[in-house]
């Protein structure tokens, strides 16, 4: 009774940080400000009456420069900051639904040391779990997961990371609650005639946060160079949104690093599609990419964007474009090899009917049959790397 009463008297707001650790990166982030400032703070006068046209292009390139590092320094700041003031609050479960939970667990052969619910500010929980097995049988962690569920009414799944197995020791184990939506996914690509490898690249990835993330970037031309431009893009972008950067940031540094570089070296597309699974919305940006398509049944919306790839303009335009996605939607992210692959001057228009008429419903199958009917019309010749991804939407059963 008494271990079971500590379970249910833990009922605090904590900070993610203890205040020493907080203080210093406030510190490291007020810093952080000031650098941004001195950038911000360069004079636009100059004291020479005349100047070369080379040298003004070099200072006008200088004063560019210093305010993408103002912005990324503060960027870097803001994110310092929100590090610094994450808190965390334990729950109290109730002392019903805690022996509830330690009698079903115990009943399993597995032992509770502690229990405890924790939400972050941004109202997403876990469960977590201080618990070692009882008797000789092997236990998996899916098994505490599924009593949990029953328990407390709410689907739970461990955590990535978590250990799969439960042993002889009390061992912490996460458990996160399932997303609403779960989604499916299908890829197909075709390299370009005469080339070894692709000069697209794409990442598809999903968070115990409840964020899938799709990238894909095209490289300009094709063959290895544009490969490894398209990877490199890729991997900074998958880099930075884990560190915390937003979406637009994230592209706007990349960006400044391809600038920074020499634009004529590296300008691929990127086009990003995040979708929160606990919530159902997408947020999608584009940098000189093609077209993308939501499927509603046999309405098709197309989101495109006209602006050039990375590597051209000093700032680029990357205002996030926000959809709330149902049950049963499927989103379509495509290269350009694929509506350049069509008719001249109606591909994305022909798309958008392709996919309007389309009644399979497996990702895969979708991805591949976009790819081999372009193929088709283009008689069998494949002038420009392709790459079709497809994600398939739908709620979890209660």
């Amino acid at each position: 009774m008494r271990r079971q009463k500590s379970f249910t008297n833990i009922e605090k707001k904590q900070k993610l940080l203890p205040d020493y650790g907080r203080s210093r990166l406030l510190t490291y982030a007020d810093s952080f400000r000031e650098l941004a400032e001195t950038f911000e703070e360069m004079p636009e006068k100059e004291t020479d009456a005349v100047w070369d046209r080379q040298e003004m292009l070099w200072k006008k390139k200088l004063r560019d420069n210093c305010g993408l590092m103002a912005g990324q320094l503060n960027e870097v700041a803001n994110i310092m900051e929100e590090v610094a003031e994450e808190s965390f609050c334990f729950e109290a479960l109730g002392e019903k639904k805690t022996k509830a939970v330690v009698q079903s667990l115990m009943e399993d052969g597995i032992q509770v040391q502690e229990l405890y619910r924790i939400q972050n500010r941004d109202g997403f929980s876990e469960y977590i779990l201080l618990a070692r097995k009882s008797g000789k049988k092997e236990k998996n962690v899916q098994e505490a997961a599924d009593i949990l569920s029953v328990t407390l009414n709410c689907r739970l799944m461990p955590s990535d990371g978590c250990p799969m197995l439960l042993s002889d020791t009390y061992k912490m184990f996460r458990f996160t609650e399932e997303a609403k939506f779960h989604v499916l996914t299908g890829t197909a690509i075709a390299v370009k005639e005469n080339e070894e490898v692709s000069g697209d690249n794409y990442s598809i990835y999903q968070t115990d946060r409840g964020k899938l993330t799709m990238l894909l970037s095209d490289g300009m031309g094709s063959g290895k160079k544009a490969n490894e431009d398209s990877r490199v893009v890729v991997e900074l972008m998958e880099k930075l949104l884990e560190t915390g950067f937003r979406p637009e940031m994230a592209v706007q540094m990349i960006n400044s690093s391809i600038l920074v570089g020499g634009g004529e070296q590296n300008m691929s597309s990127l086009d990003m599609c995040q979708i929160d699974l606990r919530t159902g919305i997408g947020e999608m940006i584009k940098v000189g990419g093609a077209s993308t398509y939501i499927k509603r049944a046999h309405l098709v919306e197309q989101i495109s964007a006209r602006n050039l790839p990375l590597g051209i303009f000093r700032e680029i335009e990357s205002e996030p474009v926000i959809r709330q996605l149902m049950d049963g939607d499927y989103i379509f992210m495509l290269s350009d090899g694929i509506s350049d692959g069509l008719a001249e001057g109606i591909g994305e228009e022909a798309l958008s009917e392709i996919i309007s008429r389309m009644s399979l419903e497996n990702p895969k199958e979708m991805a591949n049959y976009i790819l081999n009917y372009v193929i088709r019309e283009s008689k069998g010749r494949i002038r420009d790397d392709m790459t079709v991804i497809v994600v398939g939407l739908w709620e979890n059963m209660c």
